[in-house]
């Protein structure tokens, strides 16, 4: 989005790191001190999803924002909360801020989110999303869905489809609201993304759980594998000929897909020749 000369965009761009928890304990104030000293993140947002131990008031203690939930409403619903509270907090005379999702229990590691801001801020993509450096891909039968899945709506062959770390401009979340519930949440965030016409990438980030949230998909293999097949027999019955899109160039970790407007609209201005070659081949 454009803002006026000596308006918004007289303002630095921000970020909001929107943590949903639900009974970690202590393990989340590690993960929003960590968070400090990740670039541009000026506001952090815990949202405590009906969690009956010490959550919230670790949260608070560490500098968050925390917002609670009475009962338990699940990562979808939290996300949505923290997605709102960012809102309402974006100042009136600024941009308003990326939002970057982060696991409760990442500790120190929830730096390495650096790489995610970075890429979006570099307008490499809409939303970045992590993936282990290491290069291990996730196996099991639900992620396997979900990357079909994603291949069949949007044309897109990801690596990590369940990747909970990421990193979106406010036009790419709002794109992804409301958010589908449980197991399906980052399968179908991508996937709205994409029909919105922004851009995606994967990122390298060496990110460590302690295993302090439960709610990892890794963790709970029957209920990740049944929400994989109901969404995959929605979106068979649910299906959109004009969203899928033929992948015709080089897909991979760290490319963007699509080539997102503000590169093609840079490529144009350097060189309107490059800008058309891209273009035939996005």
């Amino acid at each position: 989005m454009n803002y006026p000369v000596g308006s918004r965009s007289s303002q630095p761009q921000r970020v909001a790191a929107v943590i949903a928890a639900h009974n970690v304990g202590r393990a989340v104030a590690a993960t929003v001190r960590a968070c400090r000293a990740i670039p541009s993140v000026d506001l952090l947002i815990v949202v405590d999803d009906g969690s009956t131990d010490d959550t919230g008031r670790a949260a608070r203690a560490a500098g968050a924002v925390v917002v609670r939930h009475s009962v338990e409403r699940g990562r979808a619903s939290a996300i949505e909360t923290g997605v709102k509270v960012a809102a309402m907090r974006d100042r009136p005379d600024g941009p308003p801020r990326h939002i970057l999702l982060l696991s409760p229990d990442l500790g120190e590691s929830a730096v390495e989110a650096t790489a995610l801001v970075e890429a979006v801020f570099a307008r490499q993509a809409d939303m970045a999303i992590a993936v282990p450096a290491t290069g291990r891909e996730y196996s099991g039968y639900g992620p396997g869905v979900a990357r079909r899945l994603i291949r069949r709506k949007t044309g897109w062959n990801c690596h990590y489809p369940l990747s909970y770390q990421r990193c979106l401009t406010r036009e790419a979340i709002d794109a992804a609201m409301p958010f589908a519930g449980r197991y399906v949440l980052e399968a179908a965030m991508t996937i709205s993304v994409l029909r919105a016409g922004l851009s995606v990438m994967e990122v390298p980030c060496n990110f460590a759980h302690s295993g302090a949230d439960r709610s990892l998909g890794s963790l709970n293999r029957p209920a990740r594998m049944f929400d994989a097949v109901r969404a995959t027999v929605s979106q068979l019955f649910h299906s959109d000929a004009r969203s899928k899109r033929r992948a015709d160039h080089e897909q991979g970790i760290g490319v963007p897909y699509p080539v997102p407007a503000s590169a093609r609209d840079e490529a144009e201005a350097t060189d309107p020749s490059d800008a058309r070659r891209t273009e035939m081949v996005g």
